[in-house]
């Protein structure tokens, strides 16, 4: 009778911890580009737009919880680049340049996705709690002889009752690489060098 009364304890207490463990997430991403304080300074003149993704990694974190090795959070750059590329196209006419994909002795604008973090805390806790989402975006941009480089990072923390599904994670690091990207063309360097 002991014996079955500890069995029925090890196998509830196992499916519990089995079912506060938390499986991986592959984010959607969709940048969007408010652009209200673009001001533009260009005149139509071509630009090379380059959009790379410099992550050594898709994984951008985990979800925490009892096993956070297991509950990674990605962000794959095949799906990613093409739309922060068309939103960058978008700001390059802005702008008042023209974005093209190889004008010849053009000015080159590359963006680089330098990275994206979700941190939760690792305290073993079976309650997603906080999460703390980072980006940072890199450009370069090279017209003749000038050349100009800068990073544009945002962030975001947010508490939870309990661990968010794959569309309100996609839309809470969304916000934040979008905030990253107007800070980079809130720079006025950037059009300035473009336009010389």
């Amino acid at each position: 009778m002991k014996h079955r009364i500890v069995s029925a304890f090890l196998l509830m207490a196992s499916l519990a911890l089995g079912g506060c463990a938390l499986s991986p997430q592959q984010l959607t991403l969709q940048p969007e580009l408010n652009g209200n304080s673009i001001a533009p300074v260009g005149q139509g003149q071509p630009v090379v737009v380059r959009v790379v993704d410099g992550r050594s990694s898709p994984v951008i974190g985990t979800r925490g919880g009892v096993y956070p090795d297991s509950s990674t959070i990605s962000v794959n750059g095949n799906d990613l680049l093409p739309k922060l590329q068309q939103q960058v196209e978008v700001a390059v006419r802005l702008l008042g340049f023209t974005p093209s994909a190889n004008a010849y002795n053009a000015p080159q604008l590359t963006v680089t996705v330098a990275d994206i973090k979700y941190l939760s805390p690792k305290d073993g806790s079976l309650m997603v709690t906080q999460a703390d989402i980072t980006a940072t975006l890199r450009a370069d941009v090279q017209n003749a002889t000038r050349r100009y480089n800068g990073r544009y990072s945002a962030s975001s923390s947010h508490r939870f009752g309990s661990a968010p599904n794959v569309p309100a994670n996609s839309r809470l690091v969304t916000e934040v690489l979008n905030a990253s990207l107007e800070r980079m063309f809130q720079d006025q360097t950037i059009g300035q060098i473009l336009s010389q």
